[in-house]
């Protein structure tokens, strides 16, 4: 019944509210099932969840904008149970008439979240009238809203810039010219998410108590979280002093990106960095470490492979701050490899598949580039190799591979299936001993299950797969273990704080390779400074600003590749247009001889010019209201 009521609830939101515009925030005054959504707490409680049903859907590759559309993945056309809206984008077939991942309309994948914030409203208007709610809890729920209004601000400011910034919903009387909108300059929406939050924090839980029922619920670590990572995204180059925008005006003549550098915005954005960690540290959060189930006897090899995998997969754990509850059992299924013939009728997709470009990104088993490295220089990577015992955890002994699948980082195993590489779990989590081999050459099961359904690079994404899902051996059946999808985890933090205090700082120090070192030390290498001294050809690279800058950017390629941060970090690096008019690369995958497979193959060329960094409004919506402009370039 409580499901049911959440439902009519959400379904009148979208039904009524948006009847004066699809974007417009007005809301006609009196409607007796608005009085009816707050008659109680039960009823007040559904609208408070409809509010967040807003939230993208982040394991869903149609609809998160973060995980197909950079040159991270290979995707082809009629891939199976996709509609490459992402991919579209990558390839530059973005466009004005019917946007993309439309999040300011709410179309081809995207959420509505004008009318997210509509609702927002309506439920700040009217939670003074449930009859039994209590004060604590009525002011923890307002909290709630607000940060997730936040969110919602903060998540249209990523994609599209200068947005309109929705503080009330106008009445119903509100006049034509009243109703429309300007779009704030960015630098005012985000001192808008910064003071929404701070005005939410001190009634906010440290901590979710009851996991059971509330997990996902917006804490103090959250909005802390959503604070720092607003003001590291107006640090950046995109929005800071960004010249290329010289000229971007509304109709008021308001320039709405500055294009005066500004130092100060990376203090701000260490110090938020700062405290959310302080505060994730004090609500029990930390870096997630793998613990093998009990009978299990495991390497320490397979340990540390499973601890970037494990921090994204693993239900609920430490490391999460904030996560959602939209399924993944078919994003499981989009990176599962097949293991034997029956698997190949449907059992697995074995779609999203890594580019080489990315591959090539991972570090030596010595925590640097592979052509930064002493010991690969001279060595040809794509050259035949077999594959040694000392192996044997990561790949199959004998089996027949290239220079570049040995001796990468252990992160590079957990991330990737890879030709002739092992899985951990699917059923074998007792010991490491006799795991799943993955062979993409042509004819074997893990090649082509089905036209429609296979790695087009050679590669597939091992990292979003928790070691419980399984394809058992006699069937065709796919049996995913359900996970919380990480929007926010600690090692991010990390990273983003290591990259803020590198730019506040003349020179990097200790407590910038602090927090990067962290995250190296899970995955089982040496520090920044010891790995570029000891095996780099350029030793000196992390003592200067632009030297540490380069390498906090690669690491966070490397530990945060695959979970949608990719696209929205070389936009705000000002790196896309650099990264994303390569050729994508991949190998010859409908070869059997490995002379062939290992042959580089362009998948496809990215296509990206100035005008994506922003996302196009509809141009619909521009003609609805005169007074939005459109993003340069479109």
């Amino acid at each position: 019944m409580k499901k049911i009521k959440l439902i009519v609830i959400v379904i009148f939101g979208m039904l009524v509210l948006s009847s004066c515009n699809d974007y417009l925030d007005v809301v006609p005054d009196n409607i007796a099932t608005i009085e009816d959504a707050f008659k109680n707490r039960i009823e007040a409680l559904n609208f408070l969840h409809g509010c967040y049903s807003y939230l993208p859907d982040y394991a869903n590759i149609d609809s998160n904008p973060g995980l197909v559309s950079s040159d991270e993945t290979c995707l082809f056309e009629n891939a199976e149970k996709t509609n490459l809206h992402g991919w579209d984008i990558a390839r530059g077939l973005q466009n004005t008439e019917d946007p993309l991942m439309n999040y300011w309309d709410g179309i081809n994948g995207g959420k509505p979240l004008f009318r997210a914030l509509r609702d927002c409203n309506i439920f700040l208007e009217n939670i003074d009238k449930p009859f039994d709610l209590t004060e604590l809890e009525k002011r923890q729920w307002v909290a709630e809203i607000k940060v997730l209004k936040a969110y919602y601000h903060f998540y249209l400011m990523r994609l599209y810039g200068p947005i309109p910034i929705i503080k009330k919903n106008l009445p119903i009387s509100t006049s034509i010219e009243g109703v429309a909108r300007f779009r704030e300059p960015v630098d005012s929406v985000a001192a808008y998410i910064v003071n929404l939050i701070d005005e939410a924090l001190p009634d906010l839980l440290p901590k979710i108590e009851d996991p059971i029922t509330n997990q996902g619920r917006i804490t103090q670590s959250i909005a802390l979280s959503i604070k720092a990572e607003t003001l590291i995204t107006i640090a950046s180059p995109l929005f800071n002093g960004n010249k290329d925008y010289e000229g971007f005006v509304d109709s008021r003549g308001r320039q709405l990106i500055s294009t005066t550098y500004e130092p100060a915005k990376w203090d701000s954005a260490a110090s938020a960095l700062k405290a959310a960690i302080d505060m994730c540290h004090v609500a029990g959060h930390s870096l997630y470490t793998f613990i093998p189930p009990v009978v299990s006897d495991l390497s320490d090899s397979t340990i540390i492979a499973m601890g970037t995998r494990g921090a994204v997969t693993e239900r609920w754990n430490e490391e999460i701050i904030w996560g959602s509850s939209s399924s993944t059992s078919n994003l499981q299924w989009l990176c599962h490899p097949a293991f034997a013939l029956i698997h190949t009728g449907g059992a697995v997709g074995s779609i999203l598949a890594p580019s080489l470009n990315v591959v090539d990104d991972f570090y030596t088993k010595n925590g640097v580039p592979m052509d930064e490295d002493n010991d690969w220089q001279g060595i040809d990577s794509y050259k035949l190799t077999i594959v040694g015992q000392d192996m044997k955890y990561y790949m199959e002994p004998g089996y027949t591979t290239i220079n570049m699948h040995i001796n990468r980082e252990p992160r590079f195993y957990g991330n990737l299936f890879i030709d002739g590489g092992t899985l951990y779990g699917d059923g074998h989590i007792i010991d490491d001993a006799d795991l799943n081999v993955t062979k993409f050459r042509m004819g074997s099961p893990s090649s082509i299950p089905a036209l429609t359904r296979h790695s087009d690079s050679g590669y597939l994404v091992k990292k979003l797969i928790n070691y419980q899902t399984s394809i058992p051996d006699n069937s065709g059946s796919f049996n995913s273990y359900r996970y919380a999808w990480p929007i926010i985890r600690l090692g991010n933090l990390y990273l983003l704080y290591a990259e803020a205090l590198n730019e506040v700082k003349d020179i990097p120090d200790a407590e910038v390779y602090e927090y990067i070192d962290k995250i190296r030390f899970r995955s089982g290498l040496k520090g920044v400074v010891e790995s570029w001294s000891n095996y780099s050809i350029n030793p000196d690279k992390p003592k200067t600003k632009e030297g540490m800058r380069k390498i906090i950017q690669r690491e966070r390629m490397i530990e945060m590749a695959f979970e949608g941060e990719r696209t929205f970090d070389l936009n705000r690096w000002k790196l896309s247009e650099e990264y994303m008019n390569k050729n994508i690369r991949g190998w010859s995958v409908f070869e059997k001889d490995p002379e062939l497979f290992y042959k580089v193959e362009d998948k496809y060329k990215g296509d990206f010019t100035l005008k994506n960094y922003l996302w196009p409004i509809r141009q619909h919506t521009l003609l609805e209201n005169n007074n939005l402009v459109q993003n340069p370039g479109w």
